[in-house]
């Protein structure tokens, strides 16, 4: 009887430690590590693991990535450098004790990567698939009586019009002379919607307005996108560029835009509204010349907007490409954001990596930032709109860029890492399972339907 009774307190004393030790840091931060983890050949990227755990690589794999010599296998806490020393894939094991697997993590050693830092102020346009439905606007018929015959019939806000009759659609004006034109010849209107992934068919039945004397369904819509951003980066050898760090999104949907064309230009900025508690600052960009186009919008994706330069871009403080560093090399602790809040020109300011989630799939929150640069909470208050894709660098390589302020305090905001900027360039090989962030809304121009 005794011999169970003691049985039964061994058994408890070790789902108790057994239980404690899951929830202790030391096996938390291991589990923080994601499964699968870049890297960049010779640079370094540091862990700590704490007794009673090890780490350790596979000796086949040691012409890949081997840990540092000072490394002890049972030190109570000893931060632990994996070295990168040719491209290729390995495996990282975590054991306890040295004996009994805990997590195995695949390092992906990438080639070293150098890009132009970017900090421009640049105005965007960006001009959709189609045209976008922002509202239902009533149609006052003959009668007097206010209809809705879009909304009847089943159409919705974020829906996108993709064509009208079978003529693809570009404009908000070809929209409305379509609708017109058909009502004067008492015809319907076929329309094809992009509705999420699905595309559905409407047929309609345009009703003279007798206010604005044309024919309408009882929409509003819109088809291009208009504002001010920040340079990511840039690479003159292939002229690929980056910029935001997140979708712009349509204002009243807050629907991705799906771009069918767009282009970057040149900005400045002439004036700062001061962010506060509640309410975050913008920066008042102009754009120098419209038609001066320095590069193309291809992509407009989870990640920001993607394109070729078309002209040569300087800058000011960066003669020469910066090294750009994966997650893993991200340390908490001072670095600098590159952007401008006077005129044209680029300045580095203070801030201070206070967070970093390191991610196995692409999403927008990697890193959390704290503004620290005394004029620049004069001046602004912190981040404001309008510096989303700034770039920012720790020990002289590019770590990421600033994509969200924090609307309680605008002296905080996020960030999203280069690796997940450089996979939607192209620049590096692309994950799967991309996850969708929408944080940024442009100002835009509308047409009655």
């Amino acid at each position: 009887m005794d011999r169970l009774n003691k049985r039964s307190v061994l058994g408890i004393i070790s789902i108790m430690l057994l239980v404690s030790f899951c929830m202790s840091p030391q096996f938390q931060n291991i589990y923080s590590i994601p499964p699968t983890l870049r890297m960049i050949e010779g640079e370094p990227a540091v862990f700590t693991v704490s007794f009673p755990l090890t780490i350790a690589v596979p000796q086949e794999f040691e012409q890949v990535v081997k840990l540092n010599p000072d490394m002890t296998p049972y030190s109570l806490s000893r931060p632990v450098a994996v070295e990168p020393f040719r491209r290729g894939k390995t495996n990282v094991e975590i054991k306890l004790l040295g004996l009994i697997p805990l997590r195995t993590v695949e390092v992906d050693v990438l080639p070293p990567i150098k890009l132009y830092p970017g900090g421009h102020s640049i105005g965007v346009v960006l001009r959709s698939q189609g045209v976008i439905i922002v509202g239902h606007s009533p149609v006052k018929n003959q009668r007097g009586d206010l209809i809705l015959p879009a909304k009847d019939a089943g159409v919705m806000v974020g829906d996108v019009i993709l064509s009208m009759n079978g003529t693809p659609i570009k404009s908000d004006y070809q929209v409305a002379e379509i609708i017109d034109s058909s009502g004067k010849q008492h015809s319907q209107v076929d329309v094809m919607i992009k509705r999420q992934e699905k595309r559905l068919h409407f047929s309609l039945k345009p009703i003279h307005d007798s206010e604005t004397q044309r024919y309408r369904i009882g929409l509003y819509v819109r088809d291009s996108a208009a504002g001010v951003g920040t340079l990511t980066f840039f690479d003159d050898k292939t002229q690929t560029y980056g910029a935001l760090g997140h979708v712009i999104t349509d204002n009243d949907t807050n629907q991705p835009i799906d771009c069918d064309e767009g282009k970057i230009v040149m900005a400045t900025v002439s004036g700062i509204h001061h962010g506060k508690r509640g309410q975050p600052g913008e920066k008042i960009g102009v754009f120098i010349e419209e038609d001066q186009i320095i590069g193309d919008i291809q992509k407009n994706t989870n990640f920001g907007i993607y394109g070729k330069l078309t002209n040569h871009i300087n800058h000011q403080l960066y003669p020469e490409a910066l090294p750009v560093a994966s997650m893993s090399q991200v340390q908490p602790g001072p670095a600098q954001m590159l952007t401008v809040i006077d005129g044209e020109t680029i300045e580095p300011f203070g801030i201070e990596i206070q967070k970093i989630n390191l991610q196995d799939s692409p999403e927008g929150k990697g890193l959390v930032i704290q503004v620290t640069d005394q004029r620049l909470l004069e001046k602004t208050g912190g981040i404001v709109q309008g510096m989303s894709g700034s770039p920012i660098i720790q020990n002289g390589k590019i770590v990421g860029s600033v994509t969200h302020v924090f609307v309680h305090d605008p002296s905080k905001g996020y960030g999203c890492f280069m690796d997940w900027m450089l996979m939607e360039s192209g620049l590096i090989p692309k994950k799967p399972q991309q996850t969708a962030k929408r944080l940024f809304s442009f100002a835009y121009k509308h047409n009655i339907a």
